[in-house]
């Protein structure tokens, strides 16, 4: 092919998967599971067009546009740009979609450019955009910014490197087997409400959120876009209230996932100051995905992660026998949410890298 040969044309948002315009979004569920297969042999990483959609037709905090690249008619690729939608964001959070035997025809870089235009035109001044890599060593390694961790070079990451992004962070993608003897954790537990003592309480619901709890949920859930290790990587202090929980939880469990959460409240100001999420998509098997686990800066040092951690673990075990494995990832900085995975089971599977360009 030439680069003549190559159209771009917006992603329509289907009202329903079962729509006459909703082929295009289905193939795009289709080939982010391809690329994570591809990439590092983890297709479950990615969600599925059904997952996918609700957050697409909500864009009341974080507009989404996609692009198709096509090839004599075919699909050759896509790209999608997330824009934040705080009035203080700057970022634009890109997904570059090319499957292997599409690349290096041109495809990536015009996918690429038109992402960085619609950036630029939406008067955002940073690109974000993260790469995938299997736990092995290289002929080159990539050390981010940060100084902790290290990936081998691919060529998604040549390419952005190429373009003047700046790898600032590496986080670990670890498993833990579900089926696995429950004991440890319940000592895990044990051990760690015994150190938090009674100025702390585990509270538990499954999605959605229980109308008293929604300001408490909404505060902590806040912090994690301000409080999570994140490098140089220009993040928005998000802003929540009990509406945009209530948004999220339909976005998450519109199509008919499943979420649990565990939260510790610290007893004397009834304050929820610690949390961790677990979802699983409808199907109820597979590979479940923590979402959020925070611990309020101020509260740390008192075991608070290994509780929400394994109280959730335990609790996922009763509600989802059928499940398998947990996916989490975590900045490789952070050594204390490591040392709580790497101590309840959890192994490396595949790395992330997150990048940056500032216009």
């Amino acid at each position: 092919m030439t680069i003549a040969d190559l159209t771009i044309t917006p992603l329509i948002v289907p009202a329903t998967l079962d729509d006459d315009t909703a082929a295009d979004f289905r193939a795009y569920g289709e080939l982010n599971r391809r690329i994570c297969d591809e990439q590092v042999g983890l297709p479950d990483l990615a969600p599925d067009a059904a997952q996918l959609l609700p957050n697409w037709q909500d864009d009341a905090d974080s507009l989404d546009l996609g692009f198709i690249a096509r090839v004599d008619g075919e699909i050759a690729g896509m790209v999608t740009i997330s824009f934040a939608q705080e009035e203080e964001a700057h970022a634009a959070e890109i997904d570059l979609l090319v499957p292997e035997d599409r690349w290096g025809h041109g495809i990536e870089d015009a996918l690429l450019s038109r992402a960085e235009t619609e950036a630029r035109d939406r008067g955002r001044s940073v690109l974000q955009i993260w790469s995938l890599h299997r736990p092995e060593e290289a002929e080159r390694m990539l050390v981010p910014k940060t100084g902790w961790g290290r990936v081998p070079a691919t060529r998604l990451s040549d390419l952005i490197e190429s373009r003047g992004f700046t790898l600032e962070q590496v986080e670990r993608n670890s498993e833990a087997d579900l089926r696995s003897d429950p004991a440890p954790l319940r000592t895990a537990l044990t051990d760690a409400l015994a150190v938090a003592g009674p100025d702390y309480r585990v509270l538990e619901w499954t999605m959605p959120t229980p109308p008293e709890l929604r300001a408490g949920f909404a505060a902590v859930l806040a912090k994690l876009s301000t409080d999570a290790p994140s490098g140089d990587m220009d993040f928005v202090a998000e802003v929540w209230d009990e509406d945009r929980v209530v948004r999220r939880e339909a976005r998450l469990t519109g199509a008919g996932q499943t979420v649990s959460v565990v939260a510790v409240q610290h007893v004397p100001t009834g304050d929820l100051v610690a949390y961790n999420e677990l979802l699983i998509g409808a199907e109820r098997r597979g590979v479940t995905h923590q979402f959020g686990t925070l611990v309020s800066k101020e509260h740390r040092g008192h075991r608070l992660g290994m509780i929400v951690k394994c109280a959730n673990l335990l609790r996922w075990r009763e509600l989802m026998p059928d499940a398998t494995v947990v996916s989490t990832f975590n900045a490789e900085e952070n050594r204390p949410m490591l040392d709580i995975n790497e101590a309840v089971g959890f192994v490396p599977v595949s790395y992330a890298g997150a990048w940056q360009k500032k216009l």
